[in-house]
């Protein structure tokens, strides 16, 4: 593992995650408790995707650990899915 798949790196790229949430609510929920983690900046839903796709910027490199422990407590799960968003 390395910076880049370890990590969510400062710039306008951002990490896509996808999770196993479905309803908006719950995506509100999550938004809210990733948006807690010291550096994230803005956190994106795409809600007619399937899975639901989060797109999360920072303002400094934030772990992806610290992300997923984030949105564990809220009784769901995200998994990053690229590097960069294609």
């Amino acid at each position: 593992m390395g910076l880049l798949s370890e990590n969510v790196i400062p710039g306008n790229h951002g990490k896509t995650f996808e999770t196993n949430a479905t309803e908006h609510e719950d995506l509100e929920n999550i938004k809210t408790a990733i948006q807690e983690v010291e550096g994230v900046n803005n956190v994106a839903i795409d809600e007619i995707a399937f899975p639901k796709k989060i797109t999360i910027h920072t303002s400094s490199i934030v772990k992806v650990q610290d992300i997923e422990n984030a949105v564990n407590r809220t009784g769901f799960h995200i998994v990053p899915k690229s590097l960069f968003p294609l």
